[in-house]
């Protein structure tokens, strides 16, 4: 017998809301609804890092156990009202045009977490203007039996290395092994600018620590953490802040203050696992220690 559908209103939207009770991370037994009730209660937060964003949607339609797939493309069934903007990809050769969803609106929040669309990968860019992402992202991924102890050790040093190259970033976990840290730049640059930027850096500090690798080879990355400046580009997303992650349990993309990324580097790392409740309070207690990434304006240096 199928389950029962609900119909409710979001800020003046009708929404259908379809198996609510279904499990989607089996481990923690959290349902879509509860997956619903996290986002909605995170969105005046997590908009702000969202809207105005291309996003590529990952869905998981039967939970995280079981298969998952990508969506760019904007669903020929989503509701009128759910703003979109087409781009041309931005692979070499590849010409064609998306349509991509924007997330800018609590009902729309809704419909994504209805379609268990679990992860959000926002663009680094605004999708007006697609070539100037408004951040760079270095994503810190270890490579066992290194961990987030060890990416915590990293950031330190990378914000050590920007701040001496007058830069103010951010740290987050990714919610799964790893973290990223973030450069808010805000000022028109584009990814002809980041990326060389990020993969310059990433070659500094390989050369000055044994702990970091700035090349994506395996077998040169055990024990060590990949600063993973490629995500520097027009066609990748990086997982966006307050985000869920398909892990066993509904863990987050979580923001973090420095201070926590020291606790974690002095062996407090399993301390900075945060499930989606913890998050809620999180907000509660010390609202978006993400913001500054919205509202920072800094240019990059010549290296």
């Amino acid at each position: 017998m199928a389950a029962k559908a609900v119909e409710v209103d979001v800020q003046g939207r009708k929404l259908r809301l379809s198996n609510l009770e279904k499990v989607l991370y089996p481990e923690a037994g959290f349902t879509k609804g509860q997956v619903i009730d996290y986002y909605t209660r995170a969105a005046p937060v997590l908009l702000e890092h969202l809207r105005g964003r291309a996003l590529t949607l990952k869905r998981y339609p039967n939970g995280v156990d079981d298969k998952y797939f990508y969506e760019k493309q904007k669903p020929s069934h989503a509701p009128e009202w759910v703003r979109s903007m087409p781009i041309q990809s931005g692979r070499r050769g590849d010409h064609r045009v998306i349509d991509y969803v924007l997330c800018d609106d609590l009902p729309t929040m809704v419909w994504l977490a209805n379609l268990a669309d679990l992860e959000l990968h926002p663009s680094l860019a605004l999708a007006e203007d697609p070539d100037s992402p408004v951040v760079m992202a270095f994503d810190l991924d270890p490579g066992a039996p290194a961990a987030l102890g060890e990416c915590c050790e990293v950031a330190l040093i990378l914000r050590e290395t920007l701040d001496h190259l007058g830069l103010e970033c951010y740290p987050k976990t990714s919610g799964s092994k790893g973290m990223q840290v973030y450069v808010p730049l805000n000022s028109g640059a584009g990814y002809d600018d980041t990326k060389p930027f990020a993969h310059g850096v990433a070659k500094v500090l390989e050369q000055r620590h044994d702990l970091i690798v700035s090349v994506m080879k395996k077998e040169v990355r055990k024990g060590k953490v990949f600063i993973d400046w490629s995500q520097n580009d027009r066609h990748k997303t990086t997982v966006g802040p307050y985000s869920l992650r398909a892990r066993p349990r509904p863990t987050v993309s979580t923001p973090l203050g420095w201070d926590e990324v020291d606790h974690g580097a002095g062996g407090g790392a399993d301390d900075l696992v945060f499930e989606s409740a913890d998050v809620l309070d999180r907000i509660e207690e010390h609202g978006d220690l993400f913001a500054g990434v919205l509202e920072t304006r800094q240019e990059l240096p010549d290296l």
